[in-house]
């Protein structure tokens, strides 16, 4: 029973990573990514679909997006998300393909990106630490039910709290990652 919720909280806590990547990519740094517009939501005839289902996005260079729609009718939908999201990018429609430039970040910019990235970084910290107090409640109810012993229960805690540690540590360092790769110039 208790390898099972150390495992369970393990595995939740690398999901809990996984999305915290998942979240910084989106983040725009001075470099183009297609992760930046992939999962932007594109109403496709009434319908709010991701864009990686509507079309193959390329980078030809380290500072251009391209973005092909499998479907030519859904360009205006996919250049009106584009403008309305908070990318601040402009884009650029030639009638069968979307252009996107990235424009270098000025210093200002930057530091407020990099807030951006602390905040998410804490929002996983504090995922974390949700999972590891989901899991010593299930460690107490195993404890109040009897199956465990009092000793074990605590062993089980310590060790739940090394993992919770190391999650965090790895929270801290794609965040560290992250702001190294948007303060460099």
């Amino acid at each position: 029973m208790i390898n099972e919720t150390t495992k369970d909280a393990e595995e939740r806590m690398t999901k809990a990573i996984d999305a915290l990547r998942r979240e910084l990519a989106t983040v725009r740094t001075g470099r183009a990514n297609p992760a930046l517009v992939e999962d932007l939501r594109i109403d496709y005839y009434g319908t709010m679909t991701p864009l990686k289902q509507l079309a193959s996005v390329g980078v030809p260079e380290a500072r251009l997006l391209t973005i092909q729609p499998w479907d030519k009718g859904s360009l205006g939908a996919i250049e009106k998300a584009i403008q309305k999201s908070d990318l601040g990018l402009t884009p650029n429609n030639d009638g069968s393909i979307i252009r996107l430039a990235i424009p270098q970040l000025t210093e200002e910019r930057r530091k407020e990106l990099v807030r951006v990235v602390h905040k998410k970084v804490e929002e996983g910290r504090v995922a974390i630490r949700n999972i590891r107090r989901d899991a010593h409640s299930m460690l107490r109810e195993l404890l109040h039910d009897k199956e465990i012993s009092e000793d074990q229960e605590r062993n089980a805690q310590e060790d739940l709290q090394k993992v919770t540690d190391r999650f965090i540590a790895d929270a801290d360092q794609v965040g560290n990652d992250k702001e190294q790769e948007l303060l460099e110039v």
